[in-house]
């Protein structure tokens, strides 16, 4: 039954011979086609060729002369002669062929003489529009970054008017959003696209946080300020920049902190605030360009990253190589939206790695060191600080869980153990009653607090709600203390205007003592705490507190070209340092303009402040839960 299907069998001996003489025909046959080609007279040999390539070179010829072209045999004549098939048309296309050569030929040293004629710049202009067609050809070719998945836009409340009832209060309002007006109008004369802008040079500015390339900082930072302000015109400039303009593929190396808080950060918010997709594509852009920072033996990122390259390294100033807390610390809120926004779960892992890493190292006396070695996982030197280097590390641990909707109990403990040590090892009150925030060096308490540990009013506030053992009153007050002596700092200066640093022994206080400590750059900590104060206790102290704050920002730090920092705050004759930062537009104008507006602009329900004032909404997910995190607890 199974012999039908198969294939019969020959034995070798019976095979060998036919198969031989089989391959001996074949290969005579191939040799005398060969030969017959070989041994063609020349003439017709150049033809057949020719008309070959002819065909190859011009596929609009192909059909015509192609067949001919490939056709091998004995030549039907040597002459073209009459009376021969096909003779004449061969020779009428020898004749065509060889004028259609001639006229190539003339083309192209016609079109050389005339390319010889013309100006350098002519050729290059002629060059660039070859390069922009090239250019062109590729972008219609590359389909671009792939498409975001959907998701649910979380609940947007609150995003605008905010109109207090009071009218000397409204008028303040206006006050402060003309404010923004000038530095804003100044910025967009004078520095547009430009990181920052120099207002009495009347020119752009850029510090080396933004590596060497016009990232236009300050359009960025500003945009949620603009449209929380109803500025809605000068929104709709920022956003043709952002995007006609901002490119992240540039050879510059930035600052993964400082790119995050002000770029991401100002991104997602412009984008949850408008709706607008343009901002949301941006930001995940750029997020990508951030992640081979984090390529690091313990995954504690670089202080810095090339933007097109990957590379990055830490600051040259930082101890034994470290990274900084407050950088590695201050990304969670930005990362978490990302994977919300993306789907990938990579941003978050990498933040919750950087928080696992760090619940299991020893803390001394429970505090947290600001430097922290990306290669071996060990602490630099001892230094703790509430203000720079530190500041936004805690600030983010009470955030992360206000943003998971009060979900990321995690986050909340960690937060809480650290306020605790903070109370017992760094905050004392003075001799004259004031209570301060210290920093710890070298096993011993420094009795000074920076300009920007003064958030921490604020932060304290803020974290209230939901602190161990009853204790929101006490952290409330403890806000109101910090806030009490930051406004000291201001009080007692000549400009009413808070220096960079101040100390607290040798009978001077809230003052600051060393020259290269008495500057203001136009920061906002103090007013983000009165701010948060006014919100949780409407003590009207907070906004004549801001009001001076404000008043003395518009008479001393306003120039024609902008605002512009100042160099010595003890000083009834100011020089200034030319540089209006782009936080004044992100951080200080907005908390000020929201000092004034009533409290259903922006409630806190509903929104969480990054570190540059940029407000991200809080994520109601409920059961849903982000790629890689735990299921959420209540």
């Amino acid at each position: 039954a199974t012999v039908g299907r198969r294939i019969p069998t020959l034995s070798p001996g019976a095979s060998s011979f036919p198969k031989f003489i089989l391959l001996l025909i074949l290969s005579a046959f191939i040799t005398l086609c060969f030969g017959a080609f070989f041994f063609l007279p020349d003439n017709s040999k150049h033809k057949r060729f020719d008309l070959g390539l002819e065909g190859r070179a011009h596929p609009s010829h192909r059909h015509t002369q192609g067949g001919e072209a490939l056709t091998i045999g004995p030549p039907r004549t040597t002459t073209a002669g009459v009376g021969q098939p096909g003779g004449v048309g061969r020779g009428l296309m020898d004749e065509s062929l060889r004028d259609k050569i001639r006229a190539d030929h003339e083309r192209a040293l016609q079109e050389a003489k005339e390319k010889l004629r013309k100006s350098r710049e002519e050729l290059q202009a002629e060059i660039q529009t070859e390069k922009n067609k090239v250019m062109e050809d590729l972008k219609k070719k590359d389909p671009g970054p792939k498409p975001l998945p959907p998701v649910p836009m979380p609940k947007v409340v609150g995003v605008s008017d905010g109109e207090p009832p009071e009218p000397d209060v409204k008028e303040k309002r206006d006050k402060i959003r003309e404010m923004m007006k000038h530095a804003w109008d100044s910025y967009r004369q004078y520095g547009w696209g430009h990181n920052e802008l120099k207002p009495l040079a009347k020119k752009g500015h850029s510090t080396n946080i933004f590596g060497n390339s016009q990232l236009g900082a300050s359009i960025v930072d500003a945009l949620d300020t603009l449209y929380i302000m109803g500025l809605h015109e000068e929104f709709k400039d920022g956003q043709e920049w952002i995007e006609q303009n901002l490119d992240f593929g540039v050879n510059a190396e930035v600052s993964v902190f400082e790119v995050n808080i002000r770029f991401i950060g100002g991104l997602l918010a412009a984008y949850y605030l408008s709706g607008q997709e343009v901002f949301k594509l941006k930001a995940v852009q750029l997020a990508e360009k951030l992640l081979p920072a984090f390529n690091t033996p313990t995954g504690i990122p670089w202080a810095m990253v090339n933007l097109k390259s990957g590379v990055g390294r830490n600051w040259g100033w930082a101890s034994a190589g470290s990274s900084i807390l407050a950088e590695f610390g201050t990304l969670h809120m930005e990362f978490v939206h990302l994977t919300y926004l993306t789907g990938n779960p990579a941003y978050y892992q990498k933040v919750m790695h950087i928080r696992k890493l760090l619940a299991k190292m020893d803390r001394p006396n429970g505090l947290y060191p600001n430097y922290l070695n990306p290669r071996t996982g060990r602490w630099g030197q001892h230094h703790t600080s509430v203000g720079g280097l530190g500041d936004s590390f805690y600030e983010y641990l009470l955030k992360a869980w206000l943003m998971s909707d009060k979900t990321d109990s995690e986050a909340r403990k960690t937060y809480d153990d650290a306020i605790e040590a903070i109370e017992r090892h760094l905050i004392r009150k003075s001799n004259g009653g004031l209570t301060f925030i210290g920093e710890w060096k070298n096993g011993h308490l420094e009795r000074k607090m920076g300009h920007l540990a003064c958030f921490a009013g604020g932060m304290f506030a803020l974290g209230a709600d939901g602190s161990p053992d009853d204790k929101a009153g006490h952290y409330l007050q403890l806000g109101a203390e910090i806030a009490h002596t930051c406004h000291e700092s201001y009080d007692r200066t000549v400009l009413k205007l808070g220096p960079e640093a101040f100390k607290f022994d040798s009978g001077l206080e809230a003052v600051a003592v060393r020259q290269n400590e008495k500057y203001y750059i136009l920061r906002p900590e103090v007013i983000e705490t009165y701010w948060y104060m006014w919100r949780f206790t409407h003590d009207p102290k907070y906004r004549q507190w801001g009001w001076e704050a404000a008043q003395a920002i518009d008479k001393y730090c306003r120039v024609s070209g902008g605002f512009s920092g100042v160099k010595d705050v003890y000083s009834s004759n100011p020089t200034y340092d030319d540089v209006q930062q782009s936080f004044f537009l992100a951080e200080t104008l907005k908390y000020l303009y929201l000092l004034f507006s009533s409290d259903d602009l922006m409630p806190l329900e509903s929104w969480v402040f990054n570190t540059e004032a940029h407000p991200l909404p809080v994520l109601h997910l409920g059961n849903i839960t982000l790629p890689g995190s735990e299921p959420a607890q209540r």
